[in-house]
């Protein structure tokens, strides 16, 4: 039975959404990458496996974060004031400009892969620019720190500075080129399609990034209705589109493969009915919507809608790598539309919101975010003994203390796919 892992501790996971499955001093079986199954008592036939007890700690799935930039890590926390094109103008373009230099590249993304580790993501979408090297040594970082991604070359061959813009067959040489050497290369890193947003791309480009997709079947990622500012450029470039995700529709990037659009804070019915009829994802990223004064997303009714929603940090908008506090402020966020829609949109609970963070994220990498069978274990052994307990808590009110008042320093282990997943190291 040498190929089984058995954890033992306080697991609780979300199998249906805003319903937990709690198991006191439980057990997870794993074979392999895969999650067998998690039971009250420990079947005889796997007494002899290799058992590693986790004591009176909770385990939880890893965190998904669908959404984040990572070469504006350095501008973490930086222009925050300022509304979304500004923000891009002053603070994105010129940090993104540096990536030519691998020497530094290399340096910011082996810090953002770690503090990810430190954080408890375990998988993530992830934007890097539009030069192919260094993109290809953040997807090569990614598989030397074992954690699960989707990098994206970024593309922009229009209304982009004249330091960080490309032409539009370059852009599409670079990108196929990725993906033929990475396509198949490592096991949970993986390349995917990223058009920075409709303003910065032709539709000959996006056209081109479409049939690149469906040619390599790659999944695909972008922006949608973020902010108000950003909609009306979409209007002034193309004044006869129906809408925006009728754009990227139109050009084979919006559902032919499996596709998250980040942000989707002001979109209209008949976006949200072709999201649906595509089965597209939202990364819902309430951090940088508070940030940048994009505004509150509908999630409680594109959820009703059955429309599948993860979370997302969406560094540097966005002001922290935490899961944790992407939880929260979606949770608060979520408060404040329900006040501000005549209470209509109902307010998301905790258990709720965890399932975005772990299982609903997870859906877009396949089966993960869940300790169901058949599942990758992704997994994080959290201490929360020194969070300030004054009486007895549920292990429901442990997570949500957890979730409200702890951070990196109480996640004392962290699997990806079935692996205990190191501290990275930082170049």
């Amino acid at each position: 039975m040498k190929d089984f892992l058995v954890v033992k501790g306080n697991i609780i996971y979300t199998k249906d959404f805003g319903c937990y499955e709690i198991y006191k001093s439980g057990y997870i079986v794993v074979e392999g990458k895969k999650v067998i199954g998690v039971y009250k008592e420990l079947d005889e036939k796997y007494q002899n496996c290799h058992l590693i007890d986790y004591g009176d700690n909770l385990i939880i799935p890893g965190f998904v974060d669908l959404h984040v930039h990572a070469p504006q890590y350095p501008n973490i926390g930086l222009g925050l004031d300022k509304e979304l094109m500004p923000w891009l103008e002053a603070y994105t373009f010129p940090e993104e400009s540096k990536f030519h230099d691998i020497d530094y590249a290399s340096k910011v993304y082996s810090r953002f892969i770690h503090d990810l580790w430190l954080q408890g993501t375990t998988r993530v979408c992830v934007f890097g620019t539009i030069h192919k090297n260094s993109t290809a040594k953040l997807m090569d970082l990614f598989n030397e720190a074992g954690l699960g991604a989707y990098v994206g070359k970024v593309n922009m061959d229009r209304n982009s500075p004249d330091y960080l813009i490309e032409t539009t067959e370059k852009s599409l040489q670079d990108t196929e080129s990725l993906i033929v050497e990475y396509h198949d290369k490592y096991d949970l890193v993986k390349p995917i399609i990223t058009p920075r947003f409709i303003p910065s791309c032709t539709i000959e480009l996006l056209k081109g990034l479409g049939s690149l997709a469906d040619k390599y079947r790659i999944p695909i990622q972008s922006h949608l209705c973020e902010n108000f500012g950003e909609i009306s450029f979409v209007k002034e470039l193309h004044p006869h589109a129906n809408n925006y995700a009728g754009l990227y529709n139109e050009t084979s990037l919006f559902g032919n493969q499996p596709t998250v659009m980040a942000h989707c804070v002001l979109v209209d019915e008949e976006e949200i009915e072709l999201m649906k009829e595509k089965q597209v994802f939202v990364a819902h990223s309430p951090n940088s919507n508070c940030n940048l004064s994009s505004g509150i997303a509908p999630i409680r009714r594109l959820i009703t809608r059955g429309i599948q929603v993860g979370l997302g940090s969406d560094v540097s908008g966005g002001h922290s790598l935490s899961m944790l506090k992407v939880m929260i402020n979606c949770h608060q966020v979520s408060n404040l539309k329900w006040v501000y829609s005549d209470r209509i949109d109902k307010p998301l609970t905790t258990p709720e919101v965890f399932y975005l963070a772990t299982k609903a994220g997870g859906k877009f990498f396949g089966e993960v975010g869940s300790f169901e069978a058949g599942y990758d274990f992704d997994a994080l052994v959290i201490d929360d003994s020194l969070l300030p307990q004054f009486k007895v808590l549920s292990l429901e009110e442990r997570l949500q203390k957890f979730i409200y008042t702890g951070d990196d320093r109480n996640i004392k282990v962290r699997y990806v796919a079935g692996k205990e997943i190191k501290e990275p190291k930082i170049l």
